[in-house]
């Protein structure tokens, strides 16, 4: 074999077992982190050893922007809850379709719901985390209640779901909970593009890091935040993080804070909320700019340093992998340099196998089928884009479009 030819088989089938290596790495860290933390399906079943009060009073927000095709599963969801003690505060936010009308058809009579019609947002705040404080002040079961549960218009929640998290906040002596919800997967993109999309977001926070209260990596999901009330109260509320764009960052960051120091968790779903985050693939796009983007803290180059991330490791790792293993067949089918097919048959397939293992485990967790994982690089190279797209907008000045309003988000070095 010329040599030229040579060092190209030895960069693949080193680069092959780069990606044995990465996904064995990450696949321990999944399945250790899986038995170490409970779902909130496990909530139901768990006893805390200093259980909720079983008068307690949970007052849930949900801010809706023309939310009409969701609305009512959302409804139907909160009225099955097995929690007696719940009181829903649906803040209809500067609507312009027919939510306010299917909201009302959907509660009926329930006096357990009221509707807040919002009709303004001040200029110095961010749309939803106004709307929501609008809800908390506006709702007088929210002045009393024991725990405060925000949530978003798109999520449905199994009858136990208040229950469940209830338990688990007891149980892990928490102030705040907060789940990575299940999401569909109805659209291409959602099958495609979310699956890698998720990862993303879950490898620069990891649940087992998240979950350590002394490991400085804050992290929450604003599709489902459950607070003690008194927590709620001492961070300052909504007032404090009120020009957020992602008010769950926020919050989970001065719930960090050392002179607060309240311990938070965040734990898997397992289908017991669900999301329906996009329907379109421009939403999709947009929603995922917003969220990598204020995740990075507006650092353009910590974007683009996770779009090479994501394009090595969700493309050019697989796509060695497989590579690598069709020359050592093609070798070994022309018999020619065996001990060089073999060895790159080997590592080829070895690194396959051990990339597809991982795989079936993550999409396992998020609730995805697991013969979407043979798109993963396609996925993965998406997601790059929107990673690397999110630090030329930022660069270039281009406002972040989201709830009916624009935002001018400042670059930081």
């Amino acid at each position: 074999m010329p040599l030229p030819l040579l060092i190209i088989l030895f960069f693949l089938i080193f680069t092959a077992f780069a990606g044995f290596v990465y996904y064995g790495v990450v696949f321990v860290r999944v399945l250790m982190t899986n038995r170490h933390l409970p779902t909130a399906r496990d909530g139901r079943c768990i006893t805390p050893e200093n259980p909720p009060d079983p008068d307690a009073v949970v007052a849930i927000i949900v801010p809706a922007h023309n939310e009409q095709d969701v609305i009512a599963d959302l409804i139907a969801s909160l009225r099955a809850q097995t929690w007696p003690g719940i009181h829903v505060s649906l803040v209809l936010d500067r609507c312009t379709d027919d939510t306010e009308r299917i909201t009302r058809e959907s509660i009926g009579d329930d006096p357990r719901f009221t509707i807040l019609l919002n009709d303004h947002c001040p200029e110095d705040w961010a749309g939803k985390t106004h709307a929501v404080h609008r809800g908390v002040q506006s709702m007088p079961a929210a002045m009393q209640a024991d725990y405060l549960l925000f949530a978003d218009a798109d999520t449905t929640f199994h009858p136990d779901a208040v229950t469940a998290t209830l338990n688990l906040l007891h149980d892990r002596h928490l102030d705040m909970l907060s789940l990575l919800t299940t999401l569909s997967r109805d659209t291409w993109f959602e099958r495609i593009v979310q699956p890698a999309a998720g990862f993303e977001l879950v490898r620069q926070f990891p649940l087992d890091y998240v979950n350590r209260q002394d490991a400085g990596r804050a992290f929450a999901n604003g599709q489902f935040m459950l607070f003690r009330r008194e927590a709620y109260d001492a961070i300052g509320g909504h007032e404090a993080v009120h020009d957020a764009l992602l008010e769950d960052l926020a919050f989970a960051r001065r719930m960090a804070r050392p002179k607060a120091r309240r311990p938070v968790g965040v734990l898997v779903a397992d289908g017991m909320v669900k999301c329906h985050m996009y329907r379109s693939w421009s939403a999709f796009v947009r929603g995922w700019t917003r969220i990598f983007t204020e995740a990075a803290r507006q650092k353009p180059p910590r974007l683009r340093k996770s779009a090479r991330r994501v394009l090595i490791s969700g493309v050019v790792l697989p796509a060695a992998a497989i590579v690598t293993a069709l020359i050592g067949a093609a070798m070994l089918a022309t018999d020619t340099e065996i001990p060089f097919a073999w060895l790159a048959l080997g590592s080829g397939v070895v690194a396959i196998l051990q990339t597809a293992l991982t795989l079936l485990l993550i999409y396992r967790n998020q609730g995805a089928r697991a013969i979407d994982i043979v798109a993963w690089p396609v996925g993965a190279w998406r997601v790059a884009a929107i990673l690397r797209n999110a630090a030329r907008d930022l660069e270039g000045g281009v406002a972040t479009a989201w709830g009916g309003r624009e935002y001018a988000r400042e670059v930081r070095s």
